[in-house]
């Protein structure tokens, strides 16, 4: 069987490596594709390496364009999915809805509002199958059969892969978590601004929404709050480096000292045995961005400071698959009735 599926935004990084994605995928027709100011447009002139779909002319971004097919992705940007979802509870309520934008992650109006600011849209079924609800729970059991889902940011992802398995088995202190992240520069967007471009980037390193400003804060905290025992509290500085996708989190916990260093791993290793897309690396190899370039993978290590007592865990992603589009297609997998693993690969591209 095959779902037709229409894609919002289609000429952003995010839209494009949705549709990169749906290419290979088995039991995907992908249908309407639209975008705002590129309206009219072949999406060749956007993303020349989508070959099989370069002569496809973008409509505009209206609920009625949409309306009708079985998945509708909306890879807008944040604040732009909310009203256009509500027309399409209307117009088209049989279709799943999957946001790749920020709009329907947060289940407090209060952190959307703090962070965000606007309307709160609402929250939908969180697209982070892994996602830990205790030590056997896991998201993916909402995600079956779910009609409305919210795609995680790519560093929430991260961070959650990184410290997630460490606090549910109560050996870091969750109210002490530090995460200092290095992206590439496709997470902030398409949009030409002057931070990004090459001229300020390439060799270069900046730091930004620093001083618990980024607006990725509450939905960490919203995500390792599900295994806590206590309020959770991150200090998070991410920073932009010279390549154009990659996630590398280097996070840092004190340790509560229940349990020896030596069994401190094994935390890990029983939270992703079973994991198909994060793998907790051998001891002594450390993740790096570029083992996940265009993978569905999340790739974790971990190691005791004993000096300092603090636990450092390391998390590497590809922001655009596993961080956005990828995270997608694995939750529409779920919600279809299909194999989670369908059409997503965990080999990466090198060098």
């Amino acid at each position: 069987m095959t779902y037709s599926i229409a894609v919002a935004g289609a000429t952003g990084y995010a839209g494009g490596e949705l549709l990169r994605l749906l290419l290979a995928h088995p039991q995907f027709e992908i249908g309407v594709l639209t975008a705002n100011s590129n309206a009219g447009d072949r999406l060749g002139a956007h993303h020349p390496h989508l070959i099989p779909l370069a002569d496809r002319v973008l409509a505009d971004t209206t609920a009625r364009n949409l309306a009708g097919h079985d998945v509708i992705a909306l890879a807008l940007p944040h604040g732009a999915s909310g009203a256009i979802a509500a027309e399409l509870e209307q117009l088209s309520p049989d279709s799943i809805l999957v946001d790749l934008g920020a709009d329907h992650r947060l289940t407090s109006a209060d952190a959307w509002a703090a962070y965000y600011g606007g309307e709160w849209a609402g929250a939908w079924t969180y697209g982070m199958p892994e996602l830990m609800l205790g030590q056997q729970e896991r998201q993916r059991d909402a995600l079956r059969a779910a009609k409305r889902i919210a795609v995680p940011g790519c560093n929430v992802t991260a961070v959650t892969f990184a410290l997630a398995p460490g606090i549910a088995a109560g050996v870091i202190d969750p109210t002490d978590l530090v995460a200092v992240l290095a992206n590439g520069v496709s997470g902030a967007g398409k949009a030409p601004k002057a931070h990004l471009l090459a001229s300020e980037i390439l060799g270069a390193a900046s730091p930004y929404g620093v001083g618990g400003v980024h607006r990725h804060i509450p939905e960490i905290e919203q995500n390792l709050g599900h295994v806590a025992s206590a309020p959770v509290r991150i200090s998070f500085t991410p920073t932009l480096v010279p390549m154009s996708r990659g996630i590398l989190a280097t996070c840092t916990a004190k340790l509560t000292g229940t349990v020896p260093a030596s069994d401190i791993r094994e935390a890990w290793s029983r939270a992703y045995a079973d994991e198909p897309f994060v793998r907790l690396l051998p001891e002594g190899v450390w993740p790096s961005t570029a083992m996940t370039l265009g993978a569905n993978t999340a790739l974790v290590q971990v190691a005791v400071d004993e000096r300092a007592g603090r636990l450092v865990a390391i998390a590497a992603i590809d922001n655009l698959v596993k961080g956005t589009a990828g995270a997608a297609v694995q939750s529409l997998n779920l919600a279809l009735g299909m194999p989670e693993t369908l059409g997503l690969s965990t080999i990466g591209v090198a060098p």
